[in-house]
């Protein structure tokens, strides 16, 4: 028997309401002995509800049970009452057709321990009446309006006292953010009682952060249990994301009734191969948190946030790539990240800012330069020049398309710019950069892009290159012309803002002049330094921690190697003197469903071992392989 959960909704992982089905086959002693065909049979399982909400505008539905409904299908199934199979789509049918073998390790799925935080009790309750949208609603407010409450255990069950106008809370700390699953054993209910589980990533100013979903995400990760009568399981079918897990118990009416919690955690099989050991026991906890963060996002691809979006980012890719070449020599995650925009490239040429599929309104495509610098970097570190010509040419069909879009047919304004393409996300960096279009971040980076193809075309068809250099030229004059003014470099045609980013990026192709070198280089390094991270106006733009990347990365070109180490002590240094054990996704997160681990802004990990590789930075002899 072989249970399948399929949640009908379109998001960002890819799950579709249209037509869903299983392909199995079984192997035994190398001989297949089953395959799934139309001698199956089905049926519905009719614990879990169809019409649930969606757990943000990132994921598909929560999950909503009722275990009085509940089958033995696993013990022993009923076949009178099933139904016959239905054939959706053969083995090469259109919704398997773009299938392809897996080239990533599965998951390692564990039981792990969490420490018990706090136990509260609420004047709120959640029975069968309670509508689907509001049961996360009524465990946020449960949990801020409780009282502290002593519980009762032994042998890691807890007791729980009869009530039917409160409700029992349970908190629980995982020690980081994971890819993860809280569930429940229960004995002794009466069938009448309702168990919520959610996911939680962050404390602030002393209390938990329970997400509101009347927020911009609007995520609401909590799964809901109506339990039968008995000894039984409360789990959900999909793994969640975070570091919290907090249940809560409404309607206890029998006196033997009896919890006990469990944890499981599904993590990469990563091996780090290229540790990273100094004598400096500061730099030594920034990388613990970097690595703790990668680790945290890594599931069968690159990840960005397991709490709130376990979503492959084109951009936020790039930088897990080059944090994974920093640790391991196993790159077949940067190949996966390479193939998968690849195979969704739309008609215009653009790649997918989410990996594998698309979300018009969510494709950032500027990420797409992102793509090409990615690939570079992979044949820089691999010198597998055959990678571009595999799969029926796919990954070279892809640059050469997507650089036809740039040059050719991308939106220019007036003056020959770059602008942003109607319906897709003009997204510059999470910082106080001026929004307008034309951007000088956008034009940038796709002369980044044309640089990086450039080294890419040496290997298959040189004769490209003198396009893209024609072009490259144009658009650094059309740079310097509309962007630089007396010493500054702009983000727009109106001047309202200069940015840390935008003068690293100007920088690193070429664009401001040798003699004003310097003092962008200080100015940038100099705002980094500068630990208010409050915008004023006039001032240089502070770059969020992501694009910080961009800044090491030029810093690096001019020889500013001890600018680097500089600003990673003083700014990632502060987090692990907070006592942070993940990277932020900005340097605030007091935004509604800021991220307390984000993988982008764990770059420090890679741009560290990039000063060990120059000779910039040493480690002691006794810790080099």
């Amino acid at each position: 028997t072989v249970q399948v959960y399929q949640p009908g909704y379109s998001h960002f992982s890819y799950v579709h309401r249209a037509a869903a089905g299983l392909l199995a086959a079984l192997w035994i002693d190398g001989e297949i002995r089953l395959v799934s065909d139309s001698s199956w049979h089905v049926q519905r399982d009719s614990s879990f509800s169809a019409e649930v909400p969606r757990i943000s505008i990132y994921g598909s539905g929560v999950e909503v049970q009722n275990l009085t409904l509940s089958t033995h299908w696993l013990s022993s199934p009923d076949l009178e009452n099933w139904e016959s199979a239905r054939t959706v789509a053969g083995s090469t049918g259109p919704i398997w057709h773009s299938q392809q073998e897996r080239i990533t390790p599965m998951l390692v799925e564990q039981t792990v321990s969490a420490d018990l935080l706090e136990a509260r009790r609420a004047a709120i309750t959640v029975d069968q009446s309670t509508h689907p949208d509001q049961v996360h609603d009524q465990l946020r407010h449960a949990w801020h309006s409780g009282s502290i409450a002593c519980v009762n255990q032994a042998d890691s069950w807890f007791q729980v006292p009869q009530s039917e106008t409160e409700s029992t809370l349970w908190l629980f700390d995982l020690g980081r953010a994971y890819t993860c699953q809280g569930w429940a054993e229960i004995r002794g209910a009466a069938g009448d009682e309702h168990l919520l589980i959610s996911y939680a990533d962050k404390f602030k100013d002393g209390e938990l952060v329970i997400s509101d979903p009347a927020t911009y995400c609007r995520v609401r990760p909590t799964d809901h249990f109506r339990l039968r009568a008995g000894e039984q399981t409360a789990e959900s079918f999909s793994m969640r994301g975070g570091r919290y897990i907090i249940f809560m118990l409404s309607g206890i009416r029998s006196d033997n009734f009896e919890i006990r919690f469990h944890f499981r955690t599904a993590e990469y099989p990563l091996k780090i191969s290229k540790p990273l050991i100094f004598e400096n026991q500061k730099l030594n906890q920034i990388i613990e948190m970097c690595e703790s963060t990668f680790k945290a996002c890594l599931q069968d691809s690159f990840v960005d946030c397991v709490w709130r979006e376990s979503s492959q980012w084109l951009g936020d890719g790039l930088i897990q790539s080059k944090i994974l070449a920093s640790v391991t020599d196993d790159l077949s995650l940067i190949q996966k990240l390479l193939l998968d925009p690849a195979a969704g490239q739309d008609q215009a040429g653009l790649v997918p800012s989410i990996a594998p599929g698309e979300v018009h309104a969510y494709n950032i495509p500027r990420y797409a330069c992102m793509w090409v610098e990615c690939l570079a970097f992979y044949l820089r570190e691999t010198g597998d020049s055959e990678f571009l010509t595999r799969n029926n040419n796919l990954v070279w069909s892809t640059l050469i398309r997507l650089l036809e879009y740039l040059t050719d047919h991308a939106p220019k304004d007036e003056n020959g710019l770059y602008i942003n393409p109607a319906g897709r996300r003009h997204y510059i960096d999470w910082s106080a950069t001026s929004q307008n279009d034309p951007h000088c971040v956008i034009n940038l980076h796709i002369i980044i892009a044309l640089q990086e193809a450039i080294a890419i075309a040496d290997i298959i068809d040189p004769s490209l290159q003198n396009g893209w250099r024609a072009e490259i030229f144009d658009l650094i004059s059309l740079c310097q012309t509309h962007f630089w003014d007396d010493g500054i470099w702009y983000d727009d045609l109106e001047q309202t803002t200069h940015s840390q980013l935008g003068s690293a990026m100007a920088l690193r192709v070429g664009c401001i002049p040798e003699s004003e070198h310097n003092e962008q280089l200080d100015l940038i390094i100099g705002r980094s330094m500068d630990l208010n991270d409050e915008h004023l106006e006039n001032e240089m733009a502070l770059a969020s921690p992501f694009m910080h990347h961009y800044l090491f990365e030029t810093l690096a070109m001019f020889g500013r190697e001890q600018a680097i180490l500089d600003i990673i002590l003083a700014r990632w240094g502060r987090w692990t003197e907070q006592g942070e054990v993940t990277t932020w996704e900005n340097w605030n997160i007091d935004f509604p469903d800021g991220s307390a681990c984000h993988a982008f802004s764990a770059h420090p990990r890679y741009h560290l071992a990039q000063l060990v590789k120059q000779g910039a930075l040493s480690i002691p002899s006794h810790n080099q392989s």
